[in-house]
């Protein structure tokens, strides 16, 4: 049980029951710690008993099931029928990708000058910038799977090359190329 606190400051407090100290303490744990396993050999007197935890067991899914298969497999047409109609859809349309390193805002800031030039100038044209992981110095137009209008390829500091160009024109050779 535990003692009780003292109501006036002045009082002393309860002392516990049972004297204890780190010497006790102490000698105790070099009890327990020698009963227990040293260097992977069991103590004697110890039995271990080995038990095997099952996995858990995952739930299948609505769609895996009667319930929900139909809807499932609906959706599933549904979303492939869109697919396609896109597919046929940007078939059509013009691809450009702007490939810009991350390594300076001068690069990005281009990148969106002339994505926002080619599409204002250019309906039915899709400009993405960086698809994948850029090139490190690097600023380039293409058509995807196709022609390169600008390559601009390991530009070290301070980016003389990219900052050399007349962003304008070169949205302008762009706009012709692609018509």
């Amino acid at each position: 049980m535990a003692p009780r606190k003292s109501k006036a400051e002045g009082e002393e407090k309860a002392k516990p029951l049972a004297p204890t100290s780190s010497r006790v303490t102490r000698s105790m744990d070099r009890r327990t710690r020698s009963a227990t396993q040293q260097n992977g050999a069991k103590a004697t007197g110890s039995v271990t008993k080995e038990v095997k935890v099952a996995s858990p067991k995952r739930k299948k899914a609505s769609t895996e099931t009667g319930r929900g298969a139909k809807k499932a497999k609906k959706e599933e047409e549904v979303e492939k029928e869109e697919e396609a109609e896109e597919v046929e859809e940007d078939s059509t349309k013009v691809k450009i990708v702007i490939e810009h390193c991350k390594q300076c805002n001068a690069f990005k800031t281009r990148a969106i000058q002339v994505k926002e030039g080619l599409e204002g100038a250019v309906p039915g044209v899709t400009v993405t910038l960086n698809p994948e992981k850029p090139r490190r110095g690097c600023f380039e137009i293409r058509k995807e799977g196709g022609e390169t209008f600008i390559s601009l390829l390991e530009m070290k500091r301070p980016f003389a090359p990219m900052k050399a160009l007349d962003m304008e024109e070169v949205i302008e050779d762009i706009i012709k190329k692609i018509k």
